[in-house]
């Protein structure tokens, strides 16, 4: 269609030009012009035609020229920007004309360079705000060449980048107000005040100054242990001076009023209530120098009760001969003060053992007492149960004494193992301790055995009134009436022995007591034993340790033994009317 309008037009031309020329023709006919003249116009009207066609030749030409020059300018540029931008170089259709090739490269070398102002101008945005992170965390920017233009990636990269370093930041700023409020809450609780840069950037109003660097924050967390050790030091110190200012309080004898005065106005930051201890600790120096014998007293009795705690024996408390000096002076009070504090230390490492022996040393008196309550003649009369109290207790303190024993006794082991050292109770290895209470114990009842039998019958025990069952008659002892049993070895008065508790489950005899029932006549069990020559004689029995031994117990389980051994030989040899009579 278009070939045929630019023919139509050419056509149009031509015709136009021949018309042109015939009526040029015709004016000349009527004007009358000679040939020669006509030639001359003709040419004239030849010429300008041809001129200006070759001038729109030339123009056409040009204006091609131009049109190859920019398709070759525009290549060249877009190889430029495809290199640039990392893009892959452009294909061209060679079906297009120069005019189509033109517009086509022209188009696209526009939008190449809208898009390389574009990344430029997003990487400048992203390079001021990647500065702003890298200044404040003192991090690395992304490298991206000077002068280069980023590609895709690199902007994707870069932007990745960025939003690491303001997830460090943000974390660097939550740690960073965390130390700054840890290290200003231990400046005030120490009163310590700000020295370094360091530190007064660290707790200045103005937190956004301070640059949030890795070193910065390693150095604040630095800035914080040593504030803590120095926290820990001036509590440790200030603990010290409190411990010296009540030690001198007491020993000085202030009153509480006095105490509670002071502590009440020590209150504040620890650099402050240190230095205030120390002054009151100079004032008291002063004075226990001038109160030197009272302060030495006071030691004294706070010597005497940590001897006690360390179950010191005579010997360790006699071996501190300054305990008895009357030379007042700052050296026997020193002596005295490093003494004191060598038995609380000492005390402080065996006071689970002490607790221990304590324990012990409370069941073995309970244990004694039980002994003693064994041998009081009132105790028949107690209602309501008092002696089945007692024997469940008896009992429990019984099974209690062995287990106590062989629990100290591994503890002792342990602690002498680690310490090196062998660990005293009043100046006895602890067994050996055990072992001469049971001893002593023993030799008490013994002695007390022997001064009974030495009084006679006068000092038996007589048993109380025992009612028979429904039906039957109500036996009263009758002491005034005694009678000899012909045929008994020793003709002596007739004793039996009334247990009050049954024999525990180790076989041990529980705690009785002795006494004499004289009838008229023996019991009829008694009177109907064939072989009374072979009856033991057991006036001698008495509580738990009546029975000798050839060796000295060394812990209850063994004295138990013993005395269940000693038990079982006397009832193989008695039969039961015997067993009546004992029982």
């Amino acid at each position: 269609m278009k070939n045929r309008k630019s023919e139509v037009l050419a056509f149009s031309l031509v015709s136009g030009i021949n018309k042109a020329i015939a009526r040029l023709v015709d004016i000349w006919d009527n004007i009358g012009i000679q040939e020669e003249q006509r030639v001359e116009r003709m040419e004239a009207v030849k010429k300008h035609i041809e001129l200006l066609m070759n001038e729109m030749i030339i123009e056409e030409e040009n204006l091609k020229l131009r049109i190859l020059k920019n398709i070759s300018a525009c290549r060249e540029e877009l190889d430029i920007l495809y290199h640039e931008l990392s893009l892959e170089p452009y294909q061209i259709d060679q079906s297009q004309t120069v005019l189509q090739l033109e517009k086509d490269l022209r188009t696209k070398l526009e939008n190449l360079v809208k898009e390389k102002t574009d990344r430029l101008k997003e990487l400048k945005s992203l390079q001021e705000e990647e500065k702003s992170l890298c200044i404040d965390l003192c991090a690395t920017p992304y490298y991206i060449p000077t002068g280069s233009i980023p590609s895709h990636q690199q902007l994707q990269d870069l932007k990745e980048h960025i939003k690491r370093l303001s997830l460090e930041r943000e974390s660097r700023v939550e740690v960073f107000s965390g130390l700054r409020q840890e290290i200003s809450q231990l400046m005030n609780e120490i009163g310590h005040n700000p020295e370094t840069t360091l530190e007064k950037d660290a707790v200045c109003d103005d937190a956004d100054t301070f640059l949030l660097t890795s070193e910065n924050i390693k150095a604040l967390k630095l800035i914080v242990c040593q504030l803590e050790v120095k926290k820990e030091t001036l509590i440790s110190t200030r603990d010290d001076l409190m411990e010296k200012v009540s030690n001198l309080w007491n020993r000085l004898e202030f009153s509480q009023e006095e105490k509670n005065h002071f502590e009440n106005n020590i209150k504040g930051s620890l650099s402050v209530e240190v230095r205030k201890l120390q002054n009151e600790l100079d004032r008291l120096d002063e004075l226990k120098r001038a109160n030197m014998e009272e302060v030495i007293e006071n030691i004294r009795h706070e010597l005497m009760e940590y001897w006690d705690k360390c179950t010191f024996s005579t010997e360790q408390r006699e071996s501190f001969a300054a305990f008895y000096s009357d030379d007042f002076k700052e050296e026997l009070l020193i002596k005295h003060e490093e003494e004191l504090a060598r038995l609380k230390n000492y005390y402080a490492q065996c006071k689970v053992l002490f607790e221990a022996v304590n324990k012990w040393e409370h069941n073995w008196q309970l244990f004694q007492d039980f002994e003693k309550k064994a041998s009081d003649p009132n105790r028949f009369s107690n209602r309501g149960g008092t002696l089945l109290r007692e024997s469940k207790e008896r009992a429990k303190i019984q099974k209690m004494l062995p287990k106590l024993e062989e629990e100290i006794k591994g503890y002792i082991e342990a602690w002498e193992a680690e310490q090196g050292t062998p660990f005293f109770v009043k100046g006895q290895r602890f067994m050996d301790y055990v072992a001469n209470q049971w001893e002593e114990l023993k030799t008490q009842k013994e002695k007390e055995k022997s001064q009974r039998l030495k009084k006679g019958d006068n000092s038996v025990l007589r048993t109380p009134p025992v009612k028979r069952p429904h039906g039957g008659t109500t036996i009263m002892n009758t002491p005034s009436k005694t009678r000899k049993l012909t045929g008994t070895p020793n003709a002596s008065v007739m004793r039996t022995t009334v247990s009050s508790t049954s024999s525990n489950s180790t076989g041990s005899n529980s705690t009785g007591s002795t006494f004499h029932s004289v009838t008229g006549k023996p019991p009829l069990s008694v009177q109907k034993t064939p072989h009374r020559s072979r009856l033991p004689d057991i006036s001698h029995l008495t509580p738990l340790q009546e029975f000798k031994s050839d060796k000295p117990a060394a812990s209850y389980m063994q004295f138990a033994k013993e005395l269940e051994k000693k038990s079982n030989n006397i009832e193989a040899i008695l039969n039961s009317t015997a067993k009546d009579v004992l029982h």
